[in-house]
């Protein structure tokens, strides 16, 4: 029998055909994934339904089906081997060809296979750094705002793929450290800050932390224990001062939308949502808009902010690289520690500076400086000093116009006149322990109660000569503790108020839109009612700002009985002049009738000499830092007069 040589037709196995259809979505992502660069638009990465993300898992089970269908070719090479064998002897050319040539293809299988492999991973690394720049991962630097040559503010972040980490430190203030949730097209889902005191070591603990949650058209705070639900904007992006990283998500979304958009802004202090918009300037600048301030930046083509300014302030915000944010260690941890305040005396003064510590409300330290006057005989009277809002220091240090410290003038003072002077550091700072975050006017008024009674337990400090000197919140806790406190002496308020905290901040907010020029009537009413929406004490979850929206001076005041002397400056923009004598007729309607108001022309909140009192420079444009001899010499003469003065060893 002859045998006819034929040319089989061979049929495509199926892991041959699932080979084939493998690479085809392979060879169809990487031409999806070549589409979208070539017209300049890469796949928005961030979700499970983005492309580069749909690449990456497609990817991760290529390789996997790849692998194993190397080891069933190997496989099934060998059975096929073994099954000739036991073909009839006739066939045995058959054999040794079919035999030849798959031993032939075995390895060309296997070398397509582990390319196909590299292949595809190849593709899904590109696929996932693609992802990740768009998302900005590996994005590190800072935000630099200088007035001048001074810095001022620094915030430095690092953000990756679905997360933005930052520190924002404004000079002499506390730090604020954020970690933000990202969602997609850089919305946010939450959003943790945690507060801490201006040059606080490693480790140190936080002053304050907030938990925010964007959940839909609603917005949860957690702080200290409170939770607060506030109703919002979807897609609304929460945020804080100087938080130019968390800033930057609207000028990342507006690029991305084609260079312009409309977005909520929620203010954490408050909870208030304000319309923001971002509207192109040419093709690589943007001006962001809210609450009628306006903000200018130049912008790259991913949206990130490059720099810019705030109009009207003068101040410059530039950003600049992580090799140069690396180096930046103001106001962070590992910040040189600033040098400890110098509380003795000056040399040659005629008093003593001595380092005072006592237990106070719940056992926490309050710690701070009395300053007593020389060579005086007998008993002294005595002042303790109430300071303003914020956490402050003895001094009362406020880090503006080149520092202004009120206390220590106010001590040095009333110390040369023969009253001794206890100014103390609020809690949570400096000499002084406990929360400062947990605690509100009340607790406040509790802690100038133990200096009191601290005082009264010395023997060198007469018990029934005391006197309070408050100011700003000072002056308010002073008639606080006044109303009862049927032994002390007398009180100075400076830049107290008289009507409710709400009002008082409702005022400072009708100036502040009143005085902006760009806005409407329109604008102004809308901003003011949104305003005493946010200020709403159900709205505060902070337990200071809770109370303060809550808290109506008028009771206390007509409980106090001690002589009241009330300081205020005619251009105060933060307590409004008009307060003083409506403290005054308040106090006076109790029965007490030792009251005297004294108002003084060109002066501002701070006791400075302002013509205007504009605070939103940040007092920029005042040209002192020293409280006016005037007025300091106007209260040791009245507090000389109610407290009297020791005799004088010669």
């Amino acid at each position: 029998m002859a045998f006819e040589w034929k040319t089989p037709r061979r049929r495509q196995s199926p892991q041959a055909q699932v080979i084939a259809v493998v690479a085809a979505l392979t060879a169809a992502g990487a031409s999806m994934y070549s589409h979208y660069a070539v017209r300049g638009q890469r796949p928005r990465g961030g979700d499970i339904g983005s492309t580069t993300t749909l690449l990456i898992f497609a990817t991760a089970i290529a390789i996997p089906i790849v692998i194993f269908l190397i080891v069933r070719m190997i496989q099934r090479g060998d059975h096929d081997s073994s099954s000739s064998d036991n073909m009839n002897s006739t066939a045995d050319c058959d054999s040794v060809s079919s035999t030849d040539e798959s031993d032939d293809n075995r390895p060309r299988a296997l070398i397509l296979a582990v390319l196909a492999a590299a292949i595809a991973i190849a593709i899904g690394m590109f696929a996932w750094t693609q992802q990740a720049h768009a998302q900005g991962t590996a994005d590190r630097g800072a935000f630099v705002a200088l007035n001048g040559t001074d810095t001022v503010v620094v915030d430095k972040f690092f953000r990756t793929a679905d997360t933005l980490r930052g520190s924002v430190s404004l000079k002499g203030q506390a730090r604020v450290d954020y970690v933000v949730a990202l969602g997609p097209e850089n919305t946010v889902r939450t959003m943790a800050i945690k507060q801490f005191k201006w040059g606080a070591a490693p480790g140190e603990a936080p002053t304050a932390e907030v938990l925010t949650t964007i959940q839909g058209d609603s917005v949860i705070f957690q702080m200290a224990g409170n939770t607060v639900r506030l109703g919002t904007k979807a897609g609304a992006v929460p945020s804080f001062g100087n938080s130019f990283a968390i800033g930057e998500l609207f000028t990342r979304r507006a690029r991305a939308s084609g260079g312009s958009g409309d977005y909520p802004y929620l203010a954490i202090n408050g909870g208030v949502t304000l319309p923001l918009t971002v509207r192109p300037i040419g093709t690589d600048s943007m001006l962001i808009t809210i609450a009628g301030q306006e903000e200018r930046f130049k912008v790259d083509a991913a949206g990130r902010m490059i720099g810019g300014f705030v109009t009207g302030q003068p101040v410059i915000i530039t950003r600049v690289g992580e090799a140069e944010a690396a180096k930046i260690t103001f106001g962070m941890a590992g910040a040189k520690p600033a040098e400890k305040p110098d509380y003795s005396a000056p040399r040659g003064a005629p008093y003593t500076a001595e380092e005072v510590s006592f237990k106070g409300p719940g056992g926490i330290t309050l710690g701070g400086t009395l300053t007593k006057p020389l060579n005086a005989r007998g008993p002294l009277p005595a002042v303790v000093t109430i300071t303003g809002s914020g956490q402050q220091d003895r001094d009362e240090y406020i880090p503006l116009v080149g520092g202004l410290r009120v206390f220590r003038q106010v001590a040095d003072t009333l110390s040369r006149v023969g009253i001794a002077v206890l100014r103390l550091d609020d809690r949570g700072l400096g000499a002084s322990t406990g929360s400062f975050a947990n605690s509100n006017t009340a607790d406040f008024a509790d802690d100038t109660r133990a200096a009191l009674a601290y005082l009264r337990s010395r023997p060198d400090i007469d018990p029934n000569r005391l006197a309070l000197v408050g100011h700003s919140e000072g002056g308010m806790i002073a008639p606080m503790v006044a109303a009862t406190d049927p032994k002390l002496r007398a009180i100075a308020i400076m830049a107290g108020p008289a009507d409710k905290m709400i009002d008082i901040i409702l005022e400072q907010n009708k100036w502040v839109a009143d005085h902006n020029p760009k806005m409407t009537q329109a604008q102004r009413d809308s901003v003011l009612a949104e305003t005493r929406v946010a200020l709403a004490p159900e709205r505060q979850f902070a337990p200071a700002l809770k109370f303060w929206m809550s808290y109506d001076p008028a009771p206390a005041a007509k409980q106090v009985k001690a002589a009241t002397l009330i300081l205020q400056g005619e251009t105060d923009r933060q307590v409004p002049a008009g307060n003083a004598t409506k403290l005054a007729a308040l106090i006076r309607s109790g029965g007490n009738k030792d009251v005297t108001v004294r108002i003084f022309p060109a002066t501002d909140h701070l006791f400075l000499e302002d013509s205007t009192g504009d605070f939103l420079d940040m007092y920029k444009h005042v040209k002192t830092n020293k409280v006016s001899p005037v007025i300091l010499g106007a209260m040791a003469d009245w507090l000389v007069l109610k407290l009297g003065t020791p005799a004088v060893v010669k």
